[in-house]
């Protein structure tokens, strides 16, 4: 068994998108589903257990064992309807990843899905003031799906290889006939960072898209005490390398 998928609920769909966000660099998509779910207080129906994934377990607040899974949450929304796809965990190899991108894009066909976003960060070697968000799509059509004057299309040369979920999944989605983007925020490359201002600006490009009317006063607060902190501990830690200025930038899942 390779993957097991348990369906909590039974729901009708009618040309939901898709919005994926999973842990990768500053954990920029999984912050930026997780508020998504939170803020919306989205119902999950579905979950994918799967021999792909860590072989690890997660103790939860009762203090008992969890295996690792990834949810599918459900929520209408001003006439739309939409699936946040998230979880704490990847696939742990290439043909993993490869197969659960193709579980998922069954999935959303089987949805009559119509589109999918996925979400992510591009490393830098500081913390930046003002994180830009990046956008690439598998369609010349899809890249005018986002006419925010925050969001660059011009993404060539800026990142590398876009591994992981976030970017196969755009990818297959073309042999799917999936319109499929990709948007990710620039965020610190520090392996402890939690890219909570990267996420804040994906957040503010899907709010001006879809009128989520999200509150960002509570993520602000958050960002000024875990930014005070990490900068406290990256002076104290030794042996980290920092990227070079001028060097070139790659995006993990």
């Amino acid at each position: 068994m390779n993957f097991k998928i348990k369906i909590l609920k039974k729901i009708q769909f009618n040309s939901p998108i898709l919005i994926e966000g999973l842990p990768g660099i500053g954990n920029v998509g999984k912050i930026t589903l997780d508020y998504l779910v939170d803020s919306f207080d989205a119902e999950a129906f579905l979950e994918i257990y799967s021999n792909r994934f860590p072989n690890s377990v997660f103790v939860n607040e009762d203090n008992l064992i969890d295996l690792p899974r990834i949810t599918f949450y459900y929520k209408k929304f001003k006439g739309k309807e939409f699936i946040f796809l998230g979880g704490d965990v990847q696939p742990v190899d290439e043909a993993g990843s490869y197969e659960f991108c193709n579980e998922v894009l069954k999935l959303v066909k089987r949805f009559k899905g119509n589109k999918i976003i996925t979400m992510g960060g591009i490393g830098l070697p500081r913390i930046p003031d003002y994180p830009k968000v990046y956008a690439t799509g598998n369609s010349k059509e899809v890249m005018k799906y986002f006419d925010d004057k925050k969001v660059n299309k011009k993404i060539f040369g800026t990142v590398g290889p876009i591994i992981g979920v976030t970017g196969l999944l755009i990818g297959l989605a073309k042999e799917h006939k999936i319109d499929a983007i990709c948007l990710l925020s620039q965020t610190f490359g520090h392996p402890n960072y939690l890219g909570i201002k990267g996420a804040r600006e994906l957040l503010k490009v899907l709010d001006t898209k879809f009128n989520f009317n999200l509150d960002f006063k509570s993520l602000n607060d958050e960002i000024k005490d875990i930014e005070k902190e990490i900068k406290n501990k990256t002076k104290e830690i030794t042996g980290f390398t920092q990227l070079k200025p001028n060097q070139e930038v790659s995006y993990i899942g």
